[in-house]
């Protein structure tokens, strides 16, 4: 498909169910789901601020592959297993994108693929295309 571009994280995931941590087609760049593991490493076990802190921090990671920063951003996901943790969850995403104000969503989920997962965040931006760029 021309014109889009695919990043890898290196997530064990990401070749065992063949997709990619982020795409960008045209002037849109969509981040997938990503918690808190950072290889085979889980960060902020039991810690739902920590593990929406570290998810969001990869998730820009991957838009920054684009030359993108949340600044770019115009939607955030965030997907939790427990309602209590909406607060700890709700700062964390403040801290990133307060001054940005992307349209989100969030939706308590009943479990993740790994039950110490707490948080799974998903991006999706939006950069300039000049016309007959390249994407």
């Amino acid at each position: 498909m021309s014109g889009v571009r695919r990043v890898q994280s290196g997530s064990p995931w990401e070749d065992a169910f063949g997709f990619a941590r982020a795409v960008a087609a045209g002037d849109r760049v969509l981040v997938g789901g990503t918690t808190s593991f950072r290889g085979d490493v889980l960060h902020g076990e039991g810690d739902p601020y920590e593990q929406a802190r570290v998810a969001f921090t990869s998730a820009l990671e991957a838009l920054a592959e684009f030359g993108l920063g949340a600044d770019s951003v115009i939607r955030t996901r965030m997907y939790l297993t427990h309602a209590r943790d909406v607060d700890d969850v709700g700062r964390a995403h403040r801290e990133f994108f307060d001054s940005v104000r992307p349209v989100t969503t969030l939706v308590v989920v009943s479990g993740f693929v790994d039950p110490r997962i707490l948080v799974e965040v998903e991006l999706e931006a939006f950069r300039e295309v000049p016309q007959g760029a390249p994407s």
